[in-house]
């Protein structure tokens, strides 16, 4: 699974449980994207999540 590369951020795992109040594991995945990057000048590819490219931590090539 993968991590964005500024916040470190990645899949959560919990239990969901349904209205009969029956239990079972659920992970919850991050809105993860693969996205070029300028990094020193240079572009480079990386998994951003979005919330970090719509603050502005990110600076699209």
């Amino acid at each position: 699974m993968a991590r964005c590369a500024i916040c470190d951020k990645g899949a959560h795992f919990g239990i969901k449980v349904s209205h009969s109040h029956r239990r079972s594991n659920k992970m919850w995945k991050s809105n993860i994207k693969s996205v070029r990057v300028k990094v020193n000048g240079a572009s480079k590819k990386m998994y951003v999540c979005t919330s970090c490219l719509r603050s502005g931590k990110v600076e699209r090539a």
